[in-house]
């Protein structure tokens, strides 16, 4: 009788918080999707796979809608058209939008990460211009060869791995990275078990902090952000390196093998000019376009599957007032799916960019993978060049075999790149 008597009065509660506080709380705001539990709202059905809920989403509700979940309200915006306001209207912010998230996964405190997040972005920005492209990159090939020589001459393991680790040691530099196998597989266990909870609110392993003593652009965030936080900094550095960049890799590097692998292989190994040392320059991927539409094909086939910023004043959009205190958030995983922009938008097609200008840093109209306004990433001509010569390298030092399909991209991911839905073992030799 006791249970029956908690179950109905449960029931009774949930009916009432419905009553009392279901409706809209805006008569022109978006349409909601609330769930039925309080508080949880439609957490449980959101989080079973988040990038098929969105879909469905907009398919049942239109281009803008709210989802409950978890005591948050997440508004979606999925039209184009409306993709400016979300990046430059002053009724939105963008650090109000992640910091609870910054504290939850870096243990930065608010007012830490008020105070210095400004002065971050600025430094980083500024390390990481195309100008200065250039002076990074003899550092990057130098730190990429060595990394990729530790391979052998010959094995197999999951592509991922290969990848996350050669690229993980590049941010961290020589005298950062674990020295031997048995460290170096503890960290990249303890990164990838950080990385697969960071959205969920992963904390991070004492470990990392005692890497980050680091070299290049940590160096520099050190003369911005003179507290205790440089550590936890750092490691947020390293995160978005790494989890967005080996997916991506990954990606590439697994379609190669069984779309256009010989063509690929063949203008690296043309265009590398150092055969005896692998010095790749900016001058040899200037030579080498086609692989660097793959790369941006890859990166539009594994956006993010979410971005957000959060909305402090009533925001309009269509017919519609976004209520302040909403999470406003945007899909660049669906929107580089919308055949307006991007024909056939599930095939691997590089020569799509081909219209881009990318020597001047142009994208296609659509391509939001790195953001934009004021927030776009820091990072992103680095990124692309590093990128580019990693799989430059890869290709010219080793042959490889695929032992798996190409895994899909995982439904379960908003932040960052999406990951694999499965294995991609390789075997590979060194030529």
């Amino acid at each position: 009788m006791e249970w029956i008597t908690l179950i109905l009065t449960v029931c009774i509660v949930i009916i009432s918080f419905r009553l009392l506080f279901g409706k809209r709380s805006h008569p022109n705001a978006p349409p909601c999707i609330r769930g039925w539990i309080p508080w949880f709202g439609a957490a449980f059905e959101f989080g079973k796979a988040p990038l098929h809920f969105i879909q469905q989403a907009r398919a049942k509700y239109g281009p803008v809608f709210t989802v409950v979940a978890a005591g948050k309200r997440l508004t979606f915006v999925t039209l184009n058209e409306d993709f400016r306001a979300f990046f430059t209207s002053k009724d939105v912010d963008f650090e109000q939008a992640v910091q609870e998230a910054v504290h939850n996964t870096a243990s930065i405190s608010k007012d830490c990460f008020y105070k210095t997040h400004p002065t971050c972005a600025t430094v980083i920005k500024g390390r990481l211009t195309p100008g200065n492209t250039a002076m990074l990159s003899v550092h990057l090939c130098e730190e990429f060869n060595d990394h990729l020589e530790n391979l052998g001459s010959e094995g197999s393991g999951q592509l991922n791995e290969i990848i996350k680790y050669t690229v993980m040691s590049n941010l961290l530099g020589r005298c950062n990275s674990p020295n031997n196998a048995l460290t170096r597989q503890e960290f990249l266990e303890k990164f990838t078990t950080y990385d697969e909870g960071f959205e969920y609110g992963s904390q991070l392993p004492d470990m990392f902090l005692k890497c980050v003593t680091a070299t290049t652009l940590l160096q520099h965030l050190a003369t911005a952000i003179s507290d205790k936080y440089l550590p936890n900094y750092g490691l947020l550095l390293l995160w978005a390196s790494l989890a967005n960049a080996i997916p991506v890799s990954e990606r590439f590097s697994a379609i190669t093998q069984y779309l256009s692998m010989f063509n690929i292989v063949l203008v690296c190994l043309l265009c590398i000019q150092d055969k005896e040392k692998t010095k790749v320059t900016l001058d040899d991927l200037q030579h080498m376009p086609y692989v660097k539409w793959c790369i941006m094909e890859a990166i539009r086939l594994r956006a993010p599957g979410a971005i957000t910023r959060k909305v402090v004043r009533p925001l309009k959009l269509q017919n519609y007032v976004i209520p302040p205190g909403d999470l406003l958030m945007l899909s660049p995983y669906w929107a580089h799916r919308n055949p307006k922009y991007f024909p056939d938008p599930e095939d691997f097609k590089p020569e799509r960019w081909e219209k881009a200008d990318l020597e001047k840093n142009v994208h296609l109209e659509g391509f939001v993978a790195f953001g934009g306004g004021k927030n776009q990433c820091p990072g992103r001509w680095y990124a692309v060049m590093e990128l580019h010569m990693f799989v430059a390298l890869i290709l010219y030092k080793f042959e490889f075999t695929p032992l798996d399909p190409v895994p899909k991209p995982s439904p379960l991911h908003l932040v960052g790149t999406q990951q694999p839905d499965g294995p991609c073992t390789v075997r590979y030799k060194h030529r």
